[in-house]
């Protein structure tokens, strides 16, 4: 384990039903004291393993899921193989039962293979679970509700780009966390090809190579630690990195994923791979000029832009709306295309 000092602030006494909105707006992140551990799934969990994976099998419909499977000697880090050519473990659609089968097939080996299905949507893979274990009241309709499961396990630190809570279900787990200014010294990997689809820092946790990633020395003096029991919740907000490590032989987590923005803004990683292309290559002083044109437009907290423009003359730089975003990714579609 990393020595990392600092431990995410714990907020105890949460109603579920009722999470305050300064909490889920929260710059940093929290640890919500045992939000679900009334839930039967975490109850269950608390009696043994296979009283928890024969509570799942109630639910589930024979529907095949994704799921990950590596070797022993792996001993549970889902990363990149040797040379980076391609991923150190295997990905392929399965069946949820199976999966659990053999999760309880190697419980006790001392060097298992790993298992993990990540990031599947509840309502689909279990359904009706959800009406019984869901009395987390996320005020986003639109909120993502996913399940992943696994015996032990470590996943690459990544970041993503909703808010998320993340409810520790059944084993404990231990989130170390970072701040999104800490990029650098994080050493992400490829954009291109990555686990998940999601870009990560190539430093092993485990054993970092502080020769290799000096600078993984700063972001740990920023990072810090969530140890999660059963029925605990974390808050991780946008954008911030964080390492996952399911520390018990049969882990479920339920995450909540949210974008409290409108939906006609799009997914900001296109804007870095178009500046990528139009701009990372660039002269220096070219480069400059861009960065200031962005500050001004994107980046300033004053909304100089359009001052003194005659609101029907904005264009774009009006604040925006639905139609706007419809007009301006057609412009953009019609630029790339030629």
């Amino acid at each position: 384990m990393l020595a990392i000092k600092t431990l995410v602030e714990e907020v105890h006494g949460i109603d579920p039903n009722n999470i305050p909105p300064e909490i889920l707006a929260s710059e940093q992140p929290l640890i919500l004291k045992g939000l679900a551990s009334h839930w039967p799934l975490t109850q269950a969990g608390l009696v043994s393993d296979e009283e928890a994976i024969a509570y799942l099998r109630s639910f589930y419909e024979d529907k095949t899921v994704g799921a990950f499977f590596g070797a022993p000697e792996n001993e549970g880090y889902y990363f990149y193989n040797a040379d980076m050519s391609g991923l150190n473990y295997r990905s392929e659609r399965a069946r949820l039962d199976a999966v659990l089968d053999a999760i309880l097939a190697h419980k006790n080996d001392p060097q298992p293979p790993t298992f993990y299905v990540g990031s599947t949507t509840v309502d689909v893979c279990l359904p009706g679970m959800r009406e019984q274990n869901n009395n987390v009241a996320i005020p986003f309709p639109d909120a993502l509700v996913s399940i992943w499961m696994g015996n032990k396990s470590r996943i690459a630190c990544h970041y993503d780009a909703p808010d998320n809570l993340a409810c520790s279900i059944v084993g404990k787990r231990r989130f170390t966390v970072f701040p999104p200014e800490q990029v650098e010294n994080l050493y992400p990997g490829p954009l291109d090809f990555n686990p998940a689809g999601q870009q990560i820092s190539l430093v092993d946790f485990a054993k970092p190579d502080f020769e290799k990633f000096p600078r993984f020395r700063l972001a740990m003096e920023a990072g810090q630690v969530a140890n999660l029991e059963p029925g605990d919740a974390l808050f991780v907000p946008s954008m911030w990195w964080h390492h996952v490590e399911g520390l018990s032989t049969f882990n479920v987590l339920v995450n909540y994923w949210w974008r409290n923005v409108p939906k006609f803004m799009g997914p900001a990683i296109n804007v870095l791979k178009h500046a990528m292309l139009s701009i990372r290559d660039l002269p220096e002083k070219e480069k400059a000029a861009w960065k200031a044109l962005f500050d001004y437009y994107i980046f300033s907290e004053q909304p100089h832009a359009a001052e003194n423009i005659p609101p029907a003359a904005q264009g774009v730089l009006a604040p925006m709306d639905d139609l706007q975003a419809r007009q301006l990714r057609a412009w953009l579609i019609n630029r790339l295309n030629r």
